[in-house]
């Protein structure tokens, strides 16, 4: 299904799990990192602030604090809470339960998530064109210089410097977090905008 709303969530497996279920924008936490990691709230600021976020942390008392601080950071209005029922067990990828027992976002069956999702008012799009744009491609990167060699790299690490975006995305990445972000045009606006701030 495809979320308009940008989904955080707190790890990567969590993020694996829920991607087999949605298309759309899935950022993890990476954990207890966030609290000290400016550029992942001021692009999970970003994103809320264009798409709305919803906050699907683990259902124990970590994932609550991860969801207190995220929701510190941003307008309530902005936010969307998805919460997962508490069930007890142990995830497959780990020897023991957690400390408290319960099964993370990772654990979940699919359907639960989905469910989950749904009560929280995720907004569910059913076409691509409901997305606002046509969304951008790995080509688009291409034709922008963005990747493909040719100093496609250092343009790209400008360009995240710019946007105050981590250092570490690989083209990839980058798509991932500009598609919700811009619009193509939006994008060489930017790029044509040399040595000016970017918002």
């Amino acid at each position: 299904m495809r979320v308009k709303e940008a989904v955080i969530v707190e790890g990567r497996c969590d993020k694996a799990k829920l991607s087999s279920l949605i298309e759309g924008t899935i950022v993890e936490t990476g954990g207890f990192a966030i609290f000290n990691d400016r550029e992942k709230l001021e692009l999970i600021r970003r994103l809320a602030e264009r798409r709305g976020v919803i906050i699907l942390t683990d259902s124990d008392g970590a994932g609550f604090l991860i969801r207190s601080k995220l929701s510190s950071c941003l307008p309530p209005e902005q936010v969307k809470h998805a919460y997962t029922p508490d069930v007890y067990g142990k995830e497959r990828r780990k020897a023991r339960p957690s400390k408290e027992g319960k099964l993370g976002v990772e654990g979940m069956d699919l359907p639960v998530l989905e469910e989950c999702l749904r009560r929280a008012g995720a907004t569910i799009e059913d076409a691509p064109a409901a997305k606002g744009h046509d969304g951008l491609t790995k080509a688009d990167l291409y034709e922008l210089g963005l990747s493909g060699g040719g100093g496609s790299a250092e343009r790209r690490k400008a360009l995240q410097k710019r946007l105050g975006l981590p250092e570490r995305l690989s083209a990839n990445g980058l798509l991932q977090v500009l598609d919700p972000l811009y619009t193509k045009q939006e994008l060489e606006k930017l790029l044509s905008l040399e040595g000016e701030d970017t918002p």
